[in-house]
């Protein structure tokens, strides 16, 4: 099977959204934020929702496949943070999303923002796959348009795995660990990696 990758548009964000809410379902991270499991797989939609109209906004780059099959959501160098006034407009979705759990979500992330590097970097915010589609390469795939322009430019590459278990795919495509991270407040440990390019 040939795949056919291609950046998302607007009209794909409800699509991807549910598609990267069933990648996401078993996450340890998504699991701390979200506990209970009939909320998870309910609010991840609008959590993924949010994440792609904000990086399309702030002119992120999203690819997918033509099938819809998975997603990979990249802010590029300088952009890994959002504006401020974006970040505060989009606090009552946030609360929507993450209900009661939102003060939880927001240390985690202050945590993760501590270690994220200051040199610029395209940033992998989410890689997701529907998991009917794991084991096929579309994860490979939807890296490839943006790992080879960081090739290209001479840009490092950097993300945060919360699964163990998707360290050595990352590995595989030239990221390496830089220093494991526990969440505060009983998280999941995070593996911060990070890419130096290639010639």
């Amino acid at each position: 099977m040939t795949l056919v990758i291609r950046r998302a548009g607007p009209d794909d964000t409800k699509p991807l959204a549910k598609a990267l809410a069933r990648a996401f379902a078993d996450d340890p991270m998504m699991s701390f934020l979200l506990p209970d499991e009939h909320q998870r797989r309910r609010r991840l939609p609008m959590l993924f929702a949010l994440q792609l109209r904000s990086l399309q906004a702030h002119l992120g780059e999203v690819y997918t496949t033509s099938e819809l099959s998975g997603a990979a959501l990249w802010a590029p160098p300088g952009r890994w943070r959002g504006p401020p006034l974006t970040v505060l407009r989009g606090l009552p979705r946030l609360l929507l999303a993450l209900g009661h759990r939102l003060p939880t979500a927001l240390r985690s992330v202050a945590a993760a923002e501590e270690v994220h590097p200051s040199e610029p970097h395209w940033y992998l915010a989410v890689l997701g796959t529907e998991p009917a589609s794991q084991g096929r390469g579309v994860g490979s795939a939807l890296l490839a348009p943006v790992l080879q322009r960081c090739d290209a430019d001479g840009v490092p590459a950097y993300l945060e795995s919360s699964k163990q278990s998707n360290v050595a795919f990352y590995a595989r495509h030239g990221f390496e660990v830089t220093s494991p991270l526990d969440i505060p407040g009983g998280g999941p440990r995070v593996w911060p990696m990070w890419r130096e390019p290639r010639p």
